[in-house]
């Protein structure tokens, strides 16, 4: 009887051990990356500077314009106020210069002194990726046009 169950077990293992790794491949092709955020914040810096206000009306959720997988933008002028927010409206207008991610890390205060002495830069904090609804490891690009910052980031 072990003989008759053996590559019957054997087929299932392997059917569900493709299913994972097929799982796992497809999650990796869902995410966007390092180079997806660095074009849209770049479309996205390109419309404000265009649009001005119109275009943080674009960037703000519900609206979808600026929005791909998991990857969406936000603004903050250089006090920390946040100015268009691609997941969270309820952000919009709040300043956010002492909000802190999970670890204690002032990530906007820190972007704010970065886009002092860089046009644009690469930071790292944690936040909750809104497709997995998890606290992850994020790594957001953010470019400076005039006194705003346009960012967006990517979950490792």
């Amino acid at each position: 009887m072990t003989n008759k169950l053996w590559p019957l077990l054997s087929t299932a293992f392997l059917w569900t051990t493709l299913g994972l790794a097929q799982a796992q491949n497809t999650a990796q092709t869902n995410k966007a990356t390092a180079a997806d955020a660095e074009n849209m914040v770049s479309k996205g810096a390109t419309a404000l500077r265009a649009q001005g206000w119109q275009a943080l009306v674009e960037m703000t959720a519900p609206r979808k314009t600026f929005v791909d997988r998991d990857l969406y933008l936000t603004v903050y002028d250089l006090n920390g106020k946040c100015k268009a927010h691609g997941q969270n409206p309820k952000q919009v207008a709040k300043n956010l210069i002492n909000i802190k991610d999970p670890d204690g890390k002032l990530y906007v205060k820190e972007r704010v002194e970065l886009s002092k002495t860089q046009k644009s830069f690469w930071q790292e904090y944690k936040y909750t990726n809104p497709v997995t609804k998890l606290v992850q490891n994020k790594l957001a690009y953010c470019e400076k046009v005039d006194e705003m910052l346009v960012c967006g980031g990517i979950y490792k």
